[in-house]
Formats: C-alpha cells, sequence, structure tokens
C-alpha cells in the first residue's frame, strides 16, 4: 500500500492544475494567494514523490513516465497564464515588466521540449543516465518555482502593498533563466557527441 503513495502524490499533482486555474481565475482579492498555495503544494508533492520512491526503493513505469509529465504541465501552465495576466495588467508595472517575464518564460517552456526530446533520444540509444537531472537543474527548478509562487501571489502579501513582490519574483526568474540556458547546453554538449554517429 505504501509503494503506491509517490504514484498518488503525482496524480494528486495533475488534479491540482485545473484548481489552480479555478483558482487564478477567479476575481477575489484571496483567489490569487490561494492559486500560490496550491502551485506551491504540487511543488511539494514533486519533492516527496521523489523522496519517498528513492527511501523505499519504489520505481514503477507509470511513475517515471508521469512524474516528468506533470511537472512540465504545472509549470507550462503557471508561464502561459502568468503572461496572460501581467501583458493584460502591464499598465501597473514598470515598462518591459510583461515583456521580460513573457521572454522568460517562452525560454523555458522551450528548454523543456528540448530536453526532453533529447532525453527520449538518449534513452533510445541506451545512454537516458548521461542526461540525467544535474545540480543546475535542480538549483534552476528551485529557483524557478519560487519565481513563480511569488509571481502569483503578487502583491497581495498582507499589509504589505506595492509591486516589491513580483519584481523581486521576476529577478528570481531571470536568475531561474540563466540557470535554464546554462543546463541546457551542458545537457545539449553531451547529446551532440553521440549525434555525430
Amino acid at each position: 500500500m505504501f509503494k503506491k503513495i509517490p504514484n498518488v502524490l503525482t496524480l494528486l499533482r495533475v488534479f491540482l492544475i485545473p484548481i489552480y486555474i479555478v483558482f487564478f481565475l477567479l476575481p477575489y482579492d484571496w483567489s490569487n494567494l490561494a492559486a500560490a498555495l496550491v502551485f506551491v503544494i504540487a511543488c511539494f508533492t514533486d519533492l516527496l514523490d521523489g523522496y519517498l520512491a528513492r527511501k523505499w526503493n519504489v520505481c514503477s513505469k507509470f511513475g517515471a513516465f508521469l512524474d516528468p509529465v506533470a511537472d512540465k504541465i504545472m509549470v507550462c501552465v503557471a508561464l502561459v497564464m502568468l503572461v496572460g495576466w501581467f501583458s493584460a495588467h502591464k499598465n501597473d508595472y514598470y515598462p518591459g515588466f510583461s515583456i521580460i517575464l513573457t521572454i522568460c518564460s517562452v525560454i523555458i517552456i522551450s528548454r523543456e521540449i528540448v530536453i526532453s526530446a533529447l532525453r527520449e533520444w538518449m534513452a533510445e540509444i541506451g545512454k537516458r543516465g548521461l542526461v540525467a537531472v544535474s545540480w543546475i537543474g535542480k538549483w534552476k527548478t528551485a529557483i524557478q518555482m519560487m519565481s513563480i509562487a511569488g509571481l502569483i501571489w503578487r502583491d497581495q502579501v498582507f499589509i504589505f502593498r506595492g509591486n516589491w513582490m513580483a519584481n523581486l519574483s521576476l529577478v528570481l526568474m531571470l536568475i531561474a533563466t540563466v540557470l535554464t540556458l546554462w543546463s541546457m547546453v551542458s545537457y545539449l554538449i553531451v547529446g551532440v557527441k553521440y549525434m555525430d554517429d
């Protein structure tokens, strides 16, 4: 029974996506905080299912397939909705805010597509282990998740008002984008060696 918990957590992350969308779109002061909490819970389930799978030495084909898919869908949905929201409210932030966020989001989503394709191809030639998640990728993911959660929560920070949280989150997004490019290049360097064959 316990061995099924990692897969249950992964499925929970998938089910949280429409809940996140609903909270994000609700026109209430508390809804962006609720959406941010849902996103944070989803991130926590990602950490927990991986930890439990390693601790209990539980690896299933279903989990190996669904876990990265759930992660990428959650991140891509969050980024697309954030780009739409900040574009619609660009006059509330400094000039260029939504443009920077859009560029960062395009880079991050494109990287996910490229690396997913690379890992699938490397798996076909029996070299999947060479493009396993590196420390750069782990830092990128952590900073990216903090940035997205901050952008979702935005300005509604109890008694504190203003754009400071959105601005700080955008800085974190820029850092995550740099790490995204760094990790992508490092993975591609490994893959290119085998593409020559």
